[in-house]
C-alpha cells in the first residue's frame, strides 16, 4: 500500500536488545508522523528486518537514524527465504515490515508467522496505521461489521466471480485497488452488487488525501472522466435490509405449501423461504388451516 512520504526528522530511538522471535512492526501509511515510538525503537534494535522492499524501508530507518540490516522478504522469494528466517528467529530478533502500513495485509506475512509459530518462535506485534481501517473510518459507512477483500482479480470474470461471493454479506466491504482501475473497479461493483453508498479514500495521511462518497455508479462516472491519483482504497455499504413480506404474501405461500405437506414443514419452509421466525409462521398456518 501507500509508500511512505518525507516528514520532519525525529530523535533516534534508545536502543535495547530485543529477546528473539518475531516482531510485526506497522509502519506509516503516508505520514512518517504516524510512527510510534515503540515501533522505532524495535526497528532500531532487532537484529534484522525482513522487508517487502528494503529501498523504501531504508528511508525510514533513516527517518529514524538506525542503521538495521535488511533482507527483502515478498511474494517472489518468501518461500525460498522463509525457512532461513524461521531459524534465525530461535536466537534473534527479526522484524517483519511492508512497504506501509500493517504487515499481513495484502502480502506474505501470514506464512511466515505461520511458520515462526510452528518452530515455537515468539511472535509479537507492535500495531499502527492501517490503510483499510483507515479508509472504513473515513466513509462514513456502518463500521460494525466489514470484510476486508483486498485486491480484486484483474480479469473481468474473475472480478466478477468474485464480486458475486461477497454480494450477500451484510457487512461493508473494503477494497484495495490501483488509480488506473478505480473506475472499472466501481462499475464492476456497481453491477454485481447493487448502485449501493461507497466512498473512495486516496492518499490517505498524505498532503493531498481525500474522501469522496456516493453511490457506485455516480463514482465510476466520476472517475471514468477523471482517473484518481495516489494510493486508492474502496469502501462499499452493506446491501439495504430486505422488506419484510406483507400478510398477503405469507398466506398466499403457505396455502401453497399445506397442500402437499404437514403444517409443521410447511412453516419451516415457507419461514425459511421468505426470511420469517418459524414460530410466527406456524402460528399463521395453524389460523389458515383452522379458522374457527
Amino acid at each position: 500500500m501507500p509508500t511512505p512520504i518525507a516528514a520532519s526528522t525525529t530523535e533516534s530511538p534508545a536502543v535495547a536488545l530485543q529477546p528473539p522471535g518475531l516482531y510485526i512492526v506497522a509502519t506509516p501509511i503516508g505520514n512518517l508522523g504516524d510512527l510510534s515510538p515503540r515501533a522505532a525503537a524495535t526497528l532500531a534494535s532487532v537484529a534484522l528486518i525482513a522487508a517487502e522492499d528494503t529501498r523504501v524501508t531504508s528511508r525510514l530507518l533513516h527517518h529514524i537514524g538506525a542503521r538495521t540490516p535488511m533482507i527483502a522478504y515478498h511474494d517472489h522469494n518468501a518461500d525460498a527465504v522463509r525457512p532461513g528466517l524461521v531459524a534465525r528467529m530461535t536466537r534473534e530478533a527479526i522484524a517483519l515490515v511492508s512497504d506501509a502500513g500493517t504487515p499481513l495485509i495484502s502480502d506474505p506475512g501470514y506464512k511466515l508467522v505461520r511458520d515462526a509459530r510452528a518452530a515455537g518462535v515468539e511472535v509479537f506485534t507492535i500495531p499502527g496505521p492501517c490503510a483499510a481501517v483507515a479508509a472504513l473510518t473515513l466513509s462514513g459507512l456502518p463500521s460494525d461489521r466489514f470484510l476486508f477483500a483486498g485486491f480484486l482479480p484483474v480479469k473481468a470474470g474473475a472480478k466478477a466471480s468474485a464480486i458475486a461471493e461477497l454480494a450477500g454479506l451484510r457487512a461493508s466491504l473494503v477494497f484495495y485497488e490501483s488509480a488506473g482501475r478505480t473506475a472499472a473497479t466501481l462499475s464492476a461493483l456497481a453491477e454485481g452488487l447493487g448502485d449501493r453508498p461507497a466512498a473512495v479514500a486516496r492518499e490517505i495521511t498524505k498532503k493531498f488525501e481525500e474522501t469522496v462518497d456516493g453511490t457506485l455508479a455516480s463514482l465510476a462516472e466520476r472517475y471514468a472522466e477523471t482517473p484518481p491519483r495516489g494510493e486508492v482504497v474502496i469502501v462499499v455499504a452493506p446491501p439495504a435490509a430486505a422488506e419484510a413480506p406483507d400478510a398477503d404474501t405469507l398466506d398466499e405461500a403457505l396455502a401453497a405449501a399445506l397442500l402437499h405437506m404437514s403444517l409443521s414443514a410447511a412453516a419451516s419452509e415457507v419461514a425459511a423461504a421468505l426470511k420469517l421466525p418459524r414460530k410466527a409462521v406456524y402460528a399463521r398456518a395453524l389460523e389458515l388451516r383452522d379458522p374457527d
